[in-house]
């Protein structure tokens, strides 16, 4: 078991300890799509969802989630946020609209923001959901992944789009 990081020699969980780690900038960068009917689109366009400003209220959601990342996920460390932006785009596909959720999320510390940036926009996608449930029960919250991170021991990761499905 001394290959996996979150147990110790007995096989019991641990929280990993970072403490002799040096501090160093870090960023990460997840993206997440909803895919919903081009019905659900145009009343997030107009404002006429029920519940309010779907992205306003979606954007305000991932923030804090990624906040709470550390009571969310277990052996995930809290740490200092510095930053956080959410960013969306919209895609048309043939039959329906993809809603692109990216988060960036920096840190000055000595572990990374991968896990933030993946809830940021887990919990975005999930809010996003919930505010337009009552129009659209068929929406698809998918192909959320880790996009880019730099900083730590392990360096600079960028997601190869061109093996991407």
């Amino acid at each position: 078991m001394s290959d996996l990081t979150h147990f110790d020699a007995d096989g019991n969980a641990r929280m990993v300890d970072v403490g002799g780690k040096p501090i160093s900038h870090r960023m990460a960068k997840a993206r997440g799509v909803v895919r919903m009917s081009k019905s659900t689109y145009e009343q997030i366009q107009a404002g006429s969802i029920g519940k309010g400003d779907v992205l306003g209220v979606a954007r305000t959601a991932g923030i804090m989630g990624t906040k709470w990342t550390p009571h969310l996920i277990p052996m995930c460390h809290p740490i200092a946020v510095d930053s956080v932006s959410i960013d969306f785009r919209w895609d048309e596909n043939q039959d329906d609209i993809d809603l692109t959720i990216e988060s960036t999320v920096t840190t000055t510390g000595k572990t990374g923001v991968e896990m933030e940036a993946l809830a940021a926009v887990s919990i975005t996608g999930l809010t996003i959901y919930d505010m337009c449930k009552s129009v659209d029960r068929a929406m698809q919250i998918h192909s959320v992944c880790l996009v880019e991170k730099k900083g730590g021991k392990s360096g600079h990761f960028v997601r190869n789009v061109a093996t991407e499905d």
